[in-house]
């Protein structure tokens, strides 16, 4: 990624917010070869902290690619903030109304453009005691199956010690360390030109869930537990699909 076809908005905002990066946290990172240079690319990390989306932001920048992040699309309508956004190309989301086709519509678009679209599938910071991943929502999987673009599993830790979502406390240390590793993108192709049932959608959720555990447990050094299932959520019966 050249800096000089970042344009005016993308530099600033990295010279911002990198170098405050920079002496925040004592990086290691991993993998970055299994972060596609070009193209089309749905990146999914795990999340374990308000803080770790700069890290993963960090991460994509020095592996060569602009993150493009999904927003609630109310920061759209705050003057000034939502023109910046534009400008450095997040992408504006809508939940829980008929807009959201849009938002599908928007991502689809960024990817078929040769974006790097980062995808959190748990959809919140995970509750699970320790922080490891839950089971997570079907956006990733279903954009996947609708565009083809391969799916990178991205795993961090460490973002935690900086702010933790389970005391709710933010903490100024320099050269906090945080670990950033990407492995392989998912094999999914088992479900290539499949329809979009409920049942096909959780499978391919799943074997994305356990990839990005799996990366996270290499990090962690340590045994995995199962995904964990979010309070309210169903689990199916023994036998049952999906």
């Amino acid at each position: 990624m050249a800096h000089r076809r970042l344009g005016f908005w993308r530099r600033f905002a990295a010279a911002a917010v990198i170098p405050v990066l920079e002496v925040w946290t004592k990086r290691t990172w991993t993998g970055m070869e299994h972060i596609p240079p070009t193209g089309g690319v749905i990146i999914v990390p795990n999340h374990v902290s308000h803080f770790d989306p700069l890290v993963i932001a960090h991460y994509l920048y020095g592996a060569g690619r602009w993150p493009r992040f999904l927003g609630k699309a109310s920061l759209w309508r705050v003057p000034v903030l939502g023109a910046f956004l534009n400008k450095v190309q997040q992408i504006p989301v809508e939940r829980g109304s008929v807009e959201a086709v849009k938002s599908l519509d928007a991502l689809i678009d960024a990817l078929r453009q040769g974006g790097a679209v980062v995808i959190y599938p748990e959809g919140t910071t995970t509750r699970e005691p320790g922080l490891w991943p839950m089971r997570g929502k079907t956006g990733a999987a279903r954009l996947a199956l609708i565009t083809g673009a391969p799916v990178v599993p991205v795993a961090n830790w460490g973002a935690e010690r900086i702010f933790d979502p389970r005391t709710g406390r933010l903490k100024f240390r320099p050269r906090t360390p945080v670990t950033v590793t990407a492995g392989p993108a998912v094999d999914l192709s088992r479900w290539a030109g499949a329809a979009p049932t409920r049942a096909v959608l959780d499978q391919m959720t799943d074997a994305i869930m356990l990839d990005v555990r799996d990366q996270l447990a290499g990090i962690r050094e340590g045994e995995p537990p199962p995904l964990y299932d979010r309070p309210g959520r169903r689990t199916p019966a023994a036998g049952e699909a999906g």
